[in-house]
């Protein structure tokens, strides 16, 4: 029995990096998509040099997004996607009476927790990482 549950167990890890990495694409698009209301956003938060913030957000989504999905250097770039859910958690999503707010920086911890899981244990079999011998 152990040996036909073996391969679905397989599929787990690029499974779990393709779910996570989804919200990063739509939002890293969705930012390059409305630039003007992304920008508002992040002067409303006080953020210093909003247009630098908005491409190094954008980037980060989209590109962080994008290796995560391929298992390219994982761990190192799920905990910096980690990092930026936390950070975009306690800049963005403070307003906790709100609970659409909460929601959101719930949401924000729970990826980033995700994330720490990958960060531990790796992308897994079917990654370049594990095509380059990288665990």
């Amino acid at each position: 029995m152990a040996s036909s549950i073996a391969p679905a167990l397989a599929l787990l890890p690029v499974t779990g990096r393709v779910l996570m990495s989804a919200l990063f694409l739509v939002s890293g698009v969705g930012k390059l998509a409305a630039p003007a209301a992304t920008l508002a956003t992040i002067r409303a938060a006080g953020l210093p040099l909003p247009e630098i913030s908005f491409g190094v957000a954008a980037l980060v989504e989209i590109v962080g997004g994008l290796l995560l999905i391929a298992g390219y250097r994982t761990r190192l770039v799920a905990l910096g996607l980690a990092g930026f859910a936390v950070a975009t958690a306690l800049t963005f999503h403070t307003a906790l009476a709100d609970p659409n707010q909460m929601f959101h920086f719930l949401k924000n911890l729970a990826l980033a927790g995700g994330l720490l899981q990958v960060a531990a244990f790796g992308a897994g079999p079917f990654s370049l990482d594990a095509r380059q011998g990288r665990p």
